[in-house]
């Protein structure tokens, strides 16, 4: 597969302004992409976008739990850098860690507005944008999607139906030129966690009773630097640390390979087609 460039490419980053959008950004600045930071926290986007290499940041405040904020982020990076090619849906939040059966409806609502309906404003406000460009688009899911989130059930639920949106967003854009890459992390060292993992000893004694090998945590540097080449080389998924890609695997391997087959499906092409056009 052809190497795609990200020298030149204008990338937008929701939750950019600390954390994983902040070392991502940092990542792709590197390596000649104009950046865009999208925060609800301006003064934190604009402090990142002042250390990217090249001058190639510009920070935008954006609260992407309205889609009118996103709409109007989207206005303003058009009339700076023209076009929109790459758009990572980063933003997020944990949540309180508890029990079902204690949280309530708002608290469920609360991380659901972020995580899922923040990830589906970003998406639509920039999904034409990515298709004329043949840009991508990555949703941040997590091993949480797939793994089972006893004591965080709406962020283990807000990260499936980010990972459900970004296999049918793949074969929906197949026929574009365009594609989503998910992307699959475990704990990240950042503030989000610390806040509420580390500061909550509830929410630590619970993670501790787990597999060893859930608690194994990365940088941001690191996941920063699997979306940049996981961009470079257009894949479909990527998944950090690796050790966790056969325990993905054990869900079925159907997947993958039905995914694959209706990207390329002709007959399916034409009935997504007539589904947009009626």
């Amino acid at each position: 597969m052809k190497r795609y460039s990200l020298f030149g490419k204008v990338v937008l980053i929701t939750g950019g302004g600390r954390g994983l959008g902040a070392a991502t950004a940092t990542a792709l600045a590197r390596r000649g992409a104009r950046v865009v930071l999208a925060d609800i926290d301006l003064s934190a986007a604009q402090r990142v976008a002042q250390t990217l290499p090249g001058g190639q940041g510009l920070a935008l405040e954006c609260d992407v739990t309205h889609l009118d904020s996103v709409q109007e982020a989207v206005r303003q990076i058009h009339e700076h850098f023209g076009r929109i090619d790459v758009v990572i849906a980063n933003a997020g939040i944990l949540g309180r860690a508890n029990t079902f059966r204690a949280l309530t409806p708002d608290q469920v609502a609360g991380v659901m507005s972020v995580n899922v309906d923040g990830v589906v404003n970003t998406v639509s406000a920039t999904l034409e944008s990515v298709i004329s460009s043949r840009g991508q688009i990555v949703l941040v899911s997590s091993v949480f999607a797939y793994i089972n989130g006893a004591g965080a059930v709406p962020y283990a639920m807000s990260k499936a139906a980010v990972e459900q949106l970004s296999r049918g967003l793949h074969v929906e854009l197949a026929r574009h030129g365009a594609s989503t890459m998910t992307a699959y992390f475990s704990l990240i060292e950042t503030d989000m966690i610390r806040q509420g993992v580390d500061a909550d000893p509830q929410a630590h004694a619970l993670l501790s009773a787990m597999p060893k090998f859930i608690l194994k945590r990365i940088q941001p540097q690191t996941a920063a630097a699997a979306i940049a080449n996981g961009l470079e080389r257009r894949q479909r998924s990527i998944t950090v640390p690796g050790r966790w890609r056969p325990i993905a695997a054990l869900r079925g391997v159907a997947g993958p390979i039905v995914d694959a087959k209706l990207a390329r499906d002709a007959g399916v092409r034409r009935a997504l087609a007539q589904l947009e056009n009626r």
